[in-house]
């Protein structure tokens, strides 16, 4: 449990800080990229010797930063009407691009030996709910806040569709942004909970952890789009477009993100 907390610590705050790194762009971007982020700002600074500072967090609460200001140069949110909503208001460039399609998994401790199969993957969910049925015990279901987190949204719609929503309401825990909500699933009192794939498949949970993916249809695509900042630099505007290139594309699809395609236009009509 320290490691998580210590991971899920390192996700608001900043990769390759330095007081002294006057000029070192800053990225906002959704907690689903904690891992895969952070290895393509490594890559990229080995790449091109320029560096990032990573701020990790809720897509909403970020879009909500940088309307109020927030001296963010680069936004790479979950949801991609966030970024539209901000460049509606001018605070981007532009529209900005799709840079991945996200996928929603049910994550729990390993070595449970109840992982739900794919073809029924929130049966723990009915499990869970029927313990607490018989009183015995208060096992938690972990989940993003849908108010601000486009995963919690996911998982949210994904609950409904299995119909169990309302009857879930007495167990759940909701994390601030979904890397949070996977130290929730991974946490002693927990059955397990929603979270993004991308978290599922980094090495950091590899071998403390399970998952099993809910099918696409359960939930509104998570289509992640990615926009400059009006005022990015020259570092930021080199990443943004370096994560669409072959070596930052692959790294995300290493971590499950469904990439655009290139003959398909990803920009805003």
């Amino acid at each position: 449990m320290h490691t998580l907390l210590r991971w899920g610590l390192a996700a608001w705050l900043v990769l390759f800080f330095s007081p002294a790194q006057a000029g070192v762009p800053t990225v906002a971007a959704a907690s689903d990229l904690q891992f895969a982020l952070a290895e393509a700002a490594r890559r990229f600074e080995a790449d091109t010797g320029q560096q990032l500072r990573l701020n990790f967090g809720s897509s909403g609460n970020f879009r909500r930063q940088i309307a109020q200001g927030a001296p963010f140069e680069l936004y790479l949110s979950a949801d991609e009407a966030y970024v539209h909503a901000l460049h509606a208001e001018g605070h981007t460039e532009d529209a900005g691009v799709v840079y991945a399609i996200g996928r929603l998994a049910w994550l729990q401790r390993a070595g449970r030996n109840d992982l739900p199969s794919g073809d029924d993957p929130l049966a723990a969910v009915r499990e869970a709910l029927a313990m607490h049925a018989q009183g015995e015990g208060r096992p938690r279901i972990a989940l993003a806040n849908p108010d601000h987190a486009p995963y919690g949204v996911a998982a949210r719609q994904a609950l409904e569709h299995a119909g169990l929503w309302a009857d879930s309401a007495a167990l759940r825990i909701l994390g601030e942004n979904v890397s949070q909500a996977a130290q929730f699933a991974l946490s002693d009192d927990a059955r397990g909970g929603l979270v993004a794939w991308s978290l599922a498949l980094a090495p950091e949970l590899g071998d403390r952890s399970e998952f099993v993916l809910i099918p696409e249809a359960w939930h509104e695509p998570l289509v992640q789009r990615m926009a400059l900042v009006e005022g990015a630099g020259d570092t930021a505007r080199a990443f943004y477009h370096w994560l669409q290139q072959d070596e930052g594309r692959a790294i995300l699809a290493d971590y499950g993100f469904r990439l655009p395609e290139d003959d398909v236009d990803t920009e805003a009509p």
